[in-house]
């Protein structure tokens, strides 16, 4: 059976020319899963229904079994998959970390081959006139930033295109709201061409879009540029205005700062914006932080930001998560100005550090203002984020598949020197 999800129009109108078909259908089809998000083939009615049957019988369309939801007082609902897949031989858990570490394109190889069952999360968060969800691009994560609770996984596998564009179907199919359109269409973060279009509710019935701005995060589990291809096939099906018809404005890549991903990304025809998770102002406080640090350092960091075409409605965002006496001092504050100071339209996100089991604390809300006034009399523009459904676990940093299989996660005990780097 083939996989349908995730695949391009040109992928889905070669397999309907393998079938016989004239190519035009692969269109169809791809209308039809993506513009209308229509998952059951009966329901394809663009098709002709002897077509409808056979298409049934060689491919498939598979959503992630949504294992268990945790709903939070904020109205976030976290999400935690189970993803099939056929045992790899050769690759597991313990296997994985370093390599990917260390070799992108190891890494992405081993994307191509047959997947393991896996768990990942998401979060859906609604907002009056808004909604927001993040999603995962691996299972686990290799990159091993040290007050992350998903770094505690390590890597188990990289998501394929299809699972991860599910990943927005289902939270946007559960909580019964559109993609966006309506009246305010290029405000609802809907493509000019994809505006207005009807999409079908849960019952299946076509429904007139309402003006819901969607945002679209890659936050989750998992480094994005790790996992190269398949994020961006899922990419330009989210952003293909005959296709699920977000806006580039309303989705955004988040990276630990692997620089070639950044380099690579940035010749990209179609392609979000990007954030940059800096978490400290100089390489040593870096290298305790972010260990991936050590292999594309601060300097080539910041050549690449300052490379990177930004289009005229953009501008970077980095990334700082506040952690109690660590990376939150004025002088921590001016360092971070410095290092920003050669880039164009840049602005900063201060994210106060999420609870976890983990030898980390808060900044107390006096120093991150302290911070932030800083940044702001310097030029930098800074905004002090909090996250939602932290208590539910779904908050920045927290997603580490704690319900799998009652496990609890293990506390990372960072050297007490390293705590203390300026």
């Amino acid at each position: 059976m083939v996989e349908l999800l995730g695949k391009s129009k040109e992928e889905l109108r070669a397999f309907c020319a393998v079938l016989g078909e004239p190519a035009y259908r692969g269109g169809q089809i791809y209308h039809a899963l993506y513009a209308e998000r229509k998952f059951d083939f009966a329901r394809m009615t663009n098709l002709p229904a002897a077509l409808r049957e056979r298409v049934a019988k060689e491919a498939r369309v598979t959503l992630p079994e949504v294992k268990q939801r945790f709903s939070s007082a904020d109205g976030s609902v976290r999400y935690l998959f189970g993803l099939g897949g056929t045992e790899e031989k050769g690759i597991n858990k313990e296997g994985t970390e370093k390599e990917s570490t260390e070799d992108t394109e190891k890494n992405q190889k081993r994307s191509d081959r047959q997947r393991i069952p896996a768990s990942v999360e998401a979060v859906f968060m609604p907002s009056e006139g808004r909604q927001t969800i993040c999603i995962s691009t691996q299972a686990g994560c290799a990159v091993d930033c040290h007050f992350c609770l998903t770094a505690q996984l390590g890597l188990i596998r990289n998501l394929t295109a299809g699972e991860i564009v599910a990943q927005v179907f289902v939270a946007l199919e559960e909580s019964g709201r559109n993609a966006g359109g309506g009246a305010k269409e290029k405000d609802a973060g809907l493509s000019d061409k994809a505006a207005g279009t009807q999409k079908p509710g849960k019952s299946g019935a076509t429904q007139t879009p309402d003006p819901i701005q969607t945002n679209v995060v890659l936050m989750g589990q998992g480094e994005p540029l790790l996992n190269f291809e398949p994020v961006m096939a899922a990419l330009r099906i989210l952003l293909d205005a005959e296709g699920v018809g977000l806006s580039p404005k309303r989705v955004t890549l988040s990276t630990s700062g692997i620089v070639p991903g950044i380099e690579r990304m940035s010749k990209e025809k179609v392609r979000p914006k990007l954030a940059i998770s800096l978490n400290a102002s100089n390489d040593e406080q870096r290298d305790a932080l972010m260990p991936i640090n050590k292999k594309y350092p601060l300097y080539a960091l910041m050549e690449a930001c300052k490379n990177y075409p930004l289009r005229p409605w953009e501008h970077l965002t980095f990334e700082y998560v506040m952690l109690g006496d660590l990376n939150d001092s004025p002088e921590d504050a001016r360092r971070v100005v410095k290092l920003l100071a050669a880039l164009k339209r840049v602005k900063v996100n201060l994210i106060p550090w999420n609870p976890g089991e983990l030898p980390y604390r808060e900044s107390s809300p006096e120093r991150i203002e302290e911070f932030r006034r800083i940044l702001n009399d310097k030029g930098v523009p800074a905004f002090v984020r909090y996250s939602r459904g932290r208590d539910v676990m779904a908050a920045c940093g927290q997603l580490a598949l704690l319900q799998i299989n009652n496990s609890s996660v293990p506390v990372f005990r960072v050297p007490s020197r390293d705590l203390r780097v300026r």
